[in-house]
């Protein structure tokens, strides 16, 4: 049967799904529908990974597979909505074109924890790629100029934040080499290889300093308060730079509002 057959009454309804599915349909952030379907993403998520702790789980198995079955049924009927609803962009053909899109490949992906979970196998960590679900939906509307802002102030100094990139691993490697050839005859373990003191680098550099591994010979521990001082301007280089990239692209977000604004 032709779309156009359809009846008006279902055309309506069909529409007025797609505008609260879609967000692209919507200027000023997500639908009810759409907030609904993220604080289900959300809850499946934090039951996958309350699932992994055993004093929760042990004793409420049931109760955890039959949440898990009611956000299949969920994530189901929504994975058909849009199905139906996808007929909006041009009959059945599009809606063909929409079920081998990524979106719909990861909306189907939700539902697959639910038939492991049937058949008693792992799937906590399918679950957590329902967040995944969570960029698809926000991507678009209000979300959308946030997404395409961050793009843009990124890609604005590229350049910049790849030569900081450089910087750090050059300090990296060189950092491990030096604690390797200090360090390694005391402590082969631990600085045995440039590989191993690459760690100590990393954690370093960071500035997160578990503690699990330090130089204890003197050259080394100058070293390393060397490496910890370029650690903090390694950090604080890529931090001013994204900063000041944000700052650019939201004065050029205002300017081409308050030229739209006098156009209008």
């Amino acid at each position: 049967m032709a779309e156009s057959s359809e009846p008006t009454g279902g055309a309506t309804l069909r529409r007025r799904l797609h505008e609260q599915l879609d967000p692209r349909r919507r200027r000023r952030g997500l639908s009810r529908l759409n907030r609904v379907l993220v604080a289900a993403i959300l809850a499946s998520v934090a039951l996958a990974l309350l699932e992994t702790e055993r004093t929760v789980y042990v004793g409420r198995e049931g109760l955890f597979r039959g949440a898990e079955l009611g956000f299949a049924a969920l994530f189901s009927l929504e994975y058909l909505a849009r199905f139906w609803t996808a007929a909006e962009n041009g009959g059945w053909r599009a809606r063909l074109r929409w079920v081998v899109t990524p979106a719909a490949l990861i909306d189907l992906l939700a539902i697959v924890p639910a038939l492991l979970t049937i058949a008693a196998g792992p799937t906590y960590i399918l679950r957590l790629a329902r967040l995944l679900r969570i960029m698809r939906i926000a991507k678009l509307g209000r979300f959308s100029r946030a997404w395409d802002l961050a793009r843009d102030a990124i890609a604005s100094r590229r350049y910049e934040l790849l030569l900081a990139f450089y910087a750090a691993v050059l300090v990296m490697i060189v950092s491990s080499t030096l604690l390797f050839a200090v360090e390694g005859p005391a402590q082969p373990e631990k600085f045995g290889s440039i590989p191993r003191a690459m760690w100590w680098s990393v954690v370093t550099l960071t500035t997160i300093g578990y503690g699990d591994v330090y130089p204890e010979t003197g050259l080394g521990r100058v070293l390393a308060g060397l490496t910890a001082v370029l650690g903090i301007g390694l950090i604080a280089v890529p931090t001013g730079i994204l900063a000041a990239a944000f700052s650019d692209a939201l004065q050029r977000q205002r300017e081409e509002q308050a030229r739209h604004a006098a156009e209008d």
